[in-house]
């Protein structure tokens, strides 16, 4: 078996592809003003970068809004069982090593009937694409609160307030051992565009949340950081090997570990430069990963975007398929028909009647 640099596939396309070869003959049916229209923008423009034909990319997807997007990338794809993408694209990629396999999904689709299958994944390593799109609501089912809705929030399921502790999606990856984990917002094109071709040419499972507006049910909800005026002061753009830093010029801080281990942000004309944070995707350790992932709060202070990690490790589908070919060459070749009745005849059957 061969790999290239490019994820998942051994079978470059020999045309160039554009845009318009990933756009398919579907309507797209999202609400006026969805996040999604733009990921999907964003995803078919970067797909022809890849150089991989068509008929070797696959989206699979659960259940949902974000599901739909199979129907809308001219490719192979699966509109399969609630919060079940992850398991069947595991499948698919193990039983095909030319396949690049994306999985589509959203907040509740992925982590609360999905919430198993998707940390097995990332445990396992398998060589995937998660796109989770996190608009903190239920809105296919028409506004429930979802597993990442605030403490408090006020939904059509929660009308007093949720009391239900959300996850953070990126700690829960981390904590997965996941390889890849990045979180991109969706009005940010070139932001997404740099995080998918990163995760596309990452062997592994690759987790990208995605923030994502939904303008029905939860509108607004990232509109802290999504203001032009507050962005700086905001959001905290995690780059390879730098310090982490927020702001600009005079209000600049940066991300210092004080002597208990604690991080904090202080004014960096102020801060001991030994102290300084300095972020490494590539550490082995997800500690600091993880510890970047908490500085993150319903009152978006301070909300890292960029790649958290990025390490290598054997994926799940390779290291199965090179135990089966070891377990077919040690055979002496091809399993036979009388293998396959001795298995089915073994000690371990029974007859029942």
């Amino acid at each position: 078996m061969t790999t290239t640099a490019v994820n998942r596939t051994s079978a470059p396309t020999p045309v160039a592809l554009t845009k318009k070869d990933f756009t398919s003959d579907q309507e797209v049916r999202w609400c006026p003003g969805c996040g999604d229209y733009v990921i999907l923008a964003t995803v078919q423009g970067f797909l022809p970068e890849l150089g991989i034909a068509r008929e070797n990319v696959v989206f699979v997807s659960g259940i949902g809004c974000s599901s739909r997007f199979p129907y809308y990338v001219q490719t192979y794809g699966m509109h399969s069982i609630h919060g079940r993408a992850p398991a069947i694209a595991t499948g698919l990629v193990t039983a095909n090593p030319d396949l690049t396999v994306f999985v589509a999904t959203g907040d509740g689709d992925a982590l609360s009937i999905g919430g198993n299958h998707l940390i097995h994944a990332m445990r396992r390593n398998v060589n995937l694409t998660i796109l989770l799109f996190n608009n903190q609501i239920y809105g296919l089912t028409k506004g429930q609160y979802s597993p990442t809705s605030r403490l408090g929030q006020v939904t059509k399921s929660s009308p007093y307030g949720s009391v239900d502790t959300p996850f953070n999606p990126i700690s829960l990856a981390l904590g997965a051992e996941a390889t890849f984990v990045a979180r991109a917002m969706e009005s940010d094109r070139a932001e997404l565009t740099a995080i998918l071709k990163a995760a596309a040419t990452h062997r592994g499972t690759a987790l990208i949340e995605i923030y994502q507006n939904c303008p029905i049910f939860n509108d607004g909800a990232f509109d802290a950081i999504k203001d032009r005026s507050q962005q700086q002061a905001r959001l905290v753009r995690l780059r390879a090997d730098e310090p982490v830093r927020v702001g600009v010029e005079d209000s600049r801080q940066v991300l210092v570990r004080r002597p208990d281990g604690s991080l904090e942000f202080v004014a960096e004309a102020e801060a001991d430069p030994a102290a300084y944070v300095i972020h490494d995707p590539y550490a082995a350790d997800a500690s600091q990963a993880f510890a970047l992932s908490r500085l993150d709060s319903a009152e978006m202070t301070h909300v890292p975007m960029g790649i958290f990690r990025q390490v290598s490790r054997p994926a799940y589908d390779d290291v199965v398929r090179a135990q089966v070919d070891g377990a077919v060459e040690s055979a002496g070749g091809a399993a036979s028909d009388a293998d396959l009745a001795e298995l089915l005849r073994g000690r371990d059957t029974w007859t029942v009647g």
